[in-house]
C-alpha cells in the first residue's frame, strides 16, 4: 500500500468528487500551491493510484434499464479454465463487474442490458457459453438503492497543536 498523506487524500477525494477541476481548484482544496499539487497528482497517476478519469453516465438514460446480479459456478477450478473464463468476461461489454467470491458461487457478475428479453438472449448466447460455466443464478435488480463510485477515503487527522500555559 502506498503511503498517502493528508494532502494526497484530499486531492484524491476532490478528484473523485469532480475530476474536471483545475489544478488551482485542487490546490486550494488541499491547501497547496499549484506546482506541488500538479506534481502530487502526476506522481499518483504514475504510480497507478489514479488509474484514469471517466464520465459517469446514467445507465437508464442510455437505455440500459435492466440490471442483473448473477452468481456463476464453474465446472473446474484449474488455472487455465479460470483464466479462460476471466478473459471471456473481461471481453464482454454487458458484464460491467465481475468478482471472484467465497460462498456458494465462484463468481458474481453485474450485467446491464435494455430489458429482460435482452437478458434472456445474453444468457443463451453469452453466459452459458462462457468457458467452464455450469450454473448461473440470476437476480433482477428492482431498485438501485446505492451505486457509489467514490472510494471511502479518510484524511488522517491534523496533528494536535500544543498550547503553552497562559496562551490560547
Amino acid at each position: 500500500m502506498e503511503q498517502l498523506d493528508r494532502q494526497d487524500i484530499l486531492l484524491l477525494s476532490e478528484l473523485q468528487r469532480d475530476s474536471r477541476q483545475t489544478v488551482q481548484q485542487l490546490a486550494a482544496a488541499a491547501g497547496l500551491s499549484s506546482t506541488p499539487c500538479w506534481k502530487r497528482v502526476k506522481e499518483m497517476e504514475g504510480s497507478g493510484i489514479i488509474r484514469g478519469y471517466t464520465a459517469l453516465v446514467d445507465r437508464e438514460k442510455v437505455g440500459l434499464t435492466l440490471c442483473v446480479l448473477a452468481e456463476v459456478n464453474l465446472t473446474r477450478h484449474k488455472e487455465d479454465d479460470v483464466q479462460q473464463f476471466e478473459r471471456a468476461v473481461a471481453a464482454c461489454p454487458q458484464i460491467v463487474s465481475c468478482y471472484s467470491t467465497t460462498g456458494q458461487a465462484d463468481y458474481m457478475i453485474k450485467v446491464l442490458l435494455p430489458d429482460i428479453k435482452a437478458y434472456e438472449s445474453f444468457l443463451h448466447e453469452v453466459a452459458f457459453k462462457l468457458p467452464g460455466v455450469t450454473h448461473v443464478r440470476s437476480s433482477v435488480v428492482l431498485k438501485e438503492v446505492k451505486a457509489e463510485t467514490r472510494l471511502p477515503l479518510e484524511a488522517p487527522a491534523k496533528p494536535a497543536v500544543r498550547r503553552r500555559k497562559g496562551r490560547e
